[in-house]
């Protein structure tokens, strides 16, 4: 069956073009123009990806996004805006968006976007589901079920934030680059590295004591970041 791909924008030039570009690499895409009917067909339809333009009649593009987020819907979602500002690309992501897209854009490019999502997510599901838990200092993370504890509390996480907790703990200690963490956790060969910038400060609100203190997820000048803790085990079966 093919990968389905969730089009929304009012804009039919624009939904009708990226359509038929994802319909010839082989995607099942659909199309809606408001956010009311995105909410709807997002929930019903289950697609992998959605193409989310921000302005939308009626519901917005970050409001559609904050409702399936809220829900804990996972998709992977390429945000669209005429605006590209970095504030504005920051607030998309801190909303829960993977990747954003200012307008114009090349079609074929967002079909590669496209495309290098969906290839993170077969590889994730073609991992080995043996249950594993990472632990290092204070955090443990069960891989199998995709759970995150802090001292024993449960951690709640976005499907971003726990994979991006999952690779820092199971390499405590190593220092990545965003280019590098874009890649190894997203799956992307490019993208905006604002994306791991806003992941690592959501992450840290919800780990750190204080968060702009920090003493787990650690900035490392001129490279990137690194987990840190007084302990580091390696993947053990549950």
């Amino acid at each position: 069956m093919a990968t389905r791909v969730l089009v929304v924008d009012d804009d039919p030039t624009v939904s009708n073009v990226v359509s038929a570009y994802l319909t010839k690499a082989g995607y099942d895409a659909r199309v809606v123009a408001d956010g009311a009917s995105a909410v709807e067909v997002w929930q019903q339809w289950k697609p992998s990806v959605v193409v989310l333009d921000v302005m939308l009649p009626g519901l917005s593009g970050l409001d559609v996004l904050r409702r399936m987020r809220a829900a804990d819907d996972g998709a992977a979602v390429i945000m669209l805006s005429a605006r590209g500002e970095e504030e504005d690309r920051l607030v998309g992501l801190e909303v829960g968006a993977d990747d954003y897209v200012v307008k114009p854009f090349s079609p074929r490019e967002l079909t590669l976007r496209v495309q290098a999502m969906v290839r993170r997510e077969e590889r994730l599901a073609g991992l080995d589901l043996t249950p594993t838990k990472l632990s290092a200092g204070p955090v443990i993370v069960d891989t199998a079920a995709r759970r995150a504890y802090l001292n024993d509390d449960e951690l709640s996480l976005t499907h971003r934030e726990f994979d991006l907790l999952a690779y820092l703990v199971a390499h405590a200690g190593k220092a990545y680059t965003k280019v590098e963490l874009l890649r190894r956790v997203w799956g992307w060969d490019f993208g905006d590295s604002s994306t791991v910038t806003v992941h690592v400060r959501r992450l840290r609100e919800k780990i750190e004591s204080d968060p702009s203190d920090p003493k787990l997820v650690l900035t490392v000048p001129r490279t990137g970041y690194l987990f840190a803790a007084d302990t580091k085990q390696t993947p053990t079966p549950s």
